[in-house]
């Protein structure tokens, strides 16, 4: 086993929350996490340092013909990241692919939230976490689009990511957090030995489980 790989998100989630323990009684502090794969790293992060948890919508934009070759993001609130190689898709092709992927955000917000409105950012700490970056695509389109609300501080925190793709990502933020980043990075998935697709089952209770501890503490 390389000795950058993680067991799964919940190790991924530990480290990570080491990383950021200079976060821990920061007044206002807040994680967003990325669903779905975002949710178990961010939860430990939340349960390690005491700070409340919620959720942030992104869906990948996938390649008209190969789905699973991003070419962008979509984030809550109509942020919109396209790679430059998106320029070479035909661009009815591509709305077709935003527009299913915005359906499918749309869902998932329904879902997570139950008509919880995303709590206010301006003037907290922000920080989004994901379970690694490889193009950095998505986790863009959340800072666009959380950079929009005004928040004091916004930190992107990941356990895992390509090199050169942490080092751009730190003119979207005002600090990125990336413990492990292989020069050899290939996949995300890459350097976990576990990485087996989160459902919207797991995301609910995730979240359930962190507003139980949050309103035990402030009790």
């Amino acid at each position: 086993m390389d000795a950058l790989t993680y067991k799964d998100r919940s190790e991924a989630g530990q480290v990570l929350a080491r990383e950021l323990e200079h976060y821990r009684d920061t007044p206002g502090a807040l994680v967003l996490a990325l669903p779905r794969g975002g949710v178990p790293v961010a939860y430990e992060v939340t349960h390690a340092l005491g700070i409340p948890l919620d959720v942030f919508m992104v869906r990948k934009i996938g390649h008209p013909q190969h789905r699973e070759f991003a070419v962008g993001a979509l984030a809550s609130g109509g942020a919109l990241v396209l790679e430059p190689h998106a320029g070479r898709v035909e661009r009815p092709a591509l709305d077709d692919v935003v527009q299913e992927e915005t359906l499918e955000l749309e869902r998932r917000e329904r879902l997570y939230r139950r008509e919880r409105p995303l709590p206010e950012l301006a003037g907290r700490t922000v920080i989004v976490v994901d379970d690694g970056v490889a193009t950095g695509a998505s986790i863009r389109a959340a800072a666009q689009a959380i950079r929009a609300q005004g928040p004091a501080r916004l930190v992107l925190a990941v356990p895992v990511g390509a090199p050169e793709t942490c080092q751009a990502l730190r003119g979207h933020a005002d600090e990125v957090v990336c413990p492990r980043q292989p020069r050899d990075f290939g996949a995300v998935g890459r350097w976990y030995q576990d990485f087996e697709q989160v459902n919207d089952e797991q995301v609910l209770a995730y979240l359930q489980r962190a507003q139980q501890q949050t309103a035990g503490a402030q009790s």
